[in-house]
């Protein structure tokens, strides 16, 4: 399907609102908000709707645009993300591997997750009422339609795909934080957004079970049971399994041979 340069300016238009209002909305929390573990459930909620609601327009471009666009404009807002969420996460694994290791509690871990689910279900109602105004065709009858399944394989290799990726993202995520290179916020976005384009015809790509979650739970083609083993058992036992893999000695003495270098 063609469309037209005016329907993207729309789109992009609707990406940037989402995004200022989450920035917004981060500044008034962080201003009245004194408690601090309070202040951590509402980021990481203002931070997961603000993923989410982007994401749910990048569903349109991809469909009228096609992967390679969908792979810049989600490659620009993963920067953007990495530079405004500080230690908001928008990603539920990341409180499963805190808790692993004994960063946080369960109540802690829970309650973060349940808060990111809040801000990613809550989110699509705002992107509706955009939706539903119709400004553009690409967004006709968008609003209401019965949604389908971005899963293209069995739900096994779904899991699969969603759990390896998942694992590599983090492996990375992880050595890049520990050696602090120039630049790796936007070496850690290139290795997240290669990945999802990777994916993107087998999983759809999220790595992310709130995310997938919000955009695809009920959606037709996948029941409730496949959803939560391709995206939250997949996603989630890759997440783990990075965390002892990225101790491994191998990898251990890599990181150590690139901090030896920049010393």
């Amino acid at each position: 399907m063609t469309a037209s340069i005016f329907a993207l300016v729309v789109s992009t238009l609707y990406i940037i609102l989402t995004s200022l209002i989450a920035y917004w909305a981060r500044k008034y929390v962080k201003y009245y908000t004194q408690r601090p573990f309070l202040r951590d459930l509402f980021l990481e909620g203002i931070a997961t709707a603000e993923l989410c609601g982007a994401c749910f327009e990048l569903i349109i471009i991809a469909d009228n645009w096609g992967v390679s666009m969908y792979a810049i404009y989600l490659f620009v807002l993963t920067v953007w993300w990495s530079l405004n969420w500080e230690d908001a996460t928008a990603c539920p694994y990341t409180h499963l591997e805190d808790l692993v290791e004994s960063k946080k509690s369960l109540r802690e871990a829970f309650l973060l997750i349940w808060a990111e689910l809040v801000g990613g279900l809550v989110v699509f109602r705002y992107i509706q009422v955009l939706w539903a105004l119709e400004i553009v065709p690409t967004h006709k009858n968008r609003a209401f339609e019965d949604c389908t399944t971005d899963l293209q394989v069995p739900v096994i290799i779904g899991a699969f795909v969603e759990c390896i990726a998942t694992c590599i993202c983090r492996i990375v995520s992880r050595g890049l934080g520990e050696l602090n290179p120039k630049f790796s916020n936007i070496i850690d976005s290139f290795v997240g957004t290669t990945l999802v384009v990777a994916a993107f015809n087998y999983s759809g790509g999220y790595f992310n079970p709130a995310l997938a979650t919000a955009l695809k739970y009920g959606c037709l083609g996948t029941s409730v049971i496949e959803h939560v083993i391709v995206y939250w058992v997949g996603a989630c036992a890759g997440s783990i399994a990075s965390i002892r893999i990225y101790q491994h000695p191998i990898i251990q003495d890599f990181v150590k041979k690139q901090k030896a270098k920049a010393h």
